[in-house]
């Protein structure tokens, strides 16, 4: 198997594209689709202050060395969610990666700052353990952001997460979620900029990049994840793949081509009716946010204001997602 490029010899193939690349070129390669999907969708500019939320697996620490190497500024965050094993293993794999880098890791301890870890929020809430590890990193990802005054924060979702939640949500129909289903979703009160650069790479595709960069990431999946459906939304569309090569490209490109827009008045009619949340300050559709009540019925501390403390050679104080 030769080089696509070069005609050297490939370490990769991709059938979507037709193409085999060797290691220089399968590279350069990813740098060149994160690129012409942050400039395709005005994601941010070179002068922004970047935030990468990082859990120590591939495509978070992926992303934030591409957006290192195409020179942009780039800080990262880990939240520790405090998931025994697993989290102290992910938060091992942050820190080693931000200090070979010389990279500021911002590190957020939930169970020491929040009084809470995420089986037992799970379990006090009568949530999903998934639903309760979501709402909490989505709460402490923003307000680390506003909080921090970065321009924009970059969440490691590539194509094959991408294509699942799309396929997901497709299949229940949920418009309130089809809304927002966007490579960015544009900053608002309470609320940064988000962003996902990774949409035209895939899972395999940046195992294969932090391989051959010598990224040393978690492999083993979170034990809470055990029975998520969006796994096995995954393995059928992997099944498409693997008969219909760029099924999954095609699948969610050609929504935010064709459809994305039918949903436009779905998200303005969920955000409109957003107010403070009495406890904390952030957004929320009631008196107390999502996030506060899942704290109290965790018999967690009382939310504050999160002003993480950033260093360059991050504390160990945290556990890991």
């Amino acid at each position: 198997m030769k080089c696509t490029v070069c005609r050297g010899p490939a370490v990769i193939d991709l059938r979507r594209h037709n193409s085999n690349f060797c290691v220089d070129h399968f590279l350069r390669f990813c740098r060149d689709q994160v690129r012409r999907t942050i400039d395709e969708f005005e994601m941010f500019a070179p002068t922004d202050r970047v935030l990468v939320a990082v859990s120590g697996g591939k495509d978070s620490l992926a992303i934030w060395d591409l957006l290192m190497e195409l020179g942009y500024s780039v800080d990262g965050l880990y939240v520790g969610l405090g998931i025994g094993e697993y989290s102290d293993a992910s938060g091992e794999h942050a820190r080693r990666f931000a200090s070979s880098r010389g990279a500021t890791l911002i590190e957020v301890d939930l169970p020491g700052t929040y009084g809470y870890d995420i089986p037992t929020g799970a379990r006090a809430a009568r949530r999903a353990p998934c639903s309760a590890c979501g709402l909490t990193k989505r709460h402490l990802f923003d307000a680390a952001a506003i909080d921090g005054g970065y321009d924009v924060l970059v969440t490691g979702h590539n194509l094959d997460d991408e294509a699942a939640v799309l396929f997901g949500n497709t299949i229940k129909w949920h418009t309130e979620y089809l809304a927002r289903q966007a490579p960015v979703l544009p900053a608002r009160a309470g609320f940064p900029r988000k962003v996902k650069p990774l949409v035209r790479l895939s899972e395999r595709e940046m195992a294969a990049y932090c391989v051959l960069s010598r990224i040393d990431y978690i492999v083993d999946e979170c034990p809470m994840a055990a029975g998520n459906r969006h796994l096995g939304y995954k393995e059928v569309l992997n099944d498409l793949e693997a008969r219909s090569p760029g099924a999954k490209a095609d699948f969610y490109f050609n929504f935010l081509r064709s459809a994305a827009g039918h949903f436009n008045a779905e998200d303005a009619d969920s955000s409109g009716a957003l107010r403070e949340c009495e406890r904390c300050g952030a957004p929320s559709s009631g008196e107390v946010c999502a996030f506060c009540r899942l704290v109290e019925r965790a018999g967690g501390s009382q939310p504050v204001t999160l002003s993480p403390t950033r260093s360059s050679s991050p504390s160990r104080n945290g556990a890991s997602s």
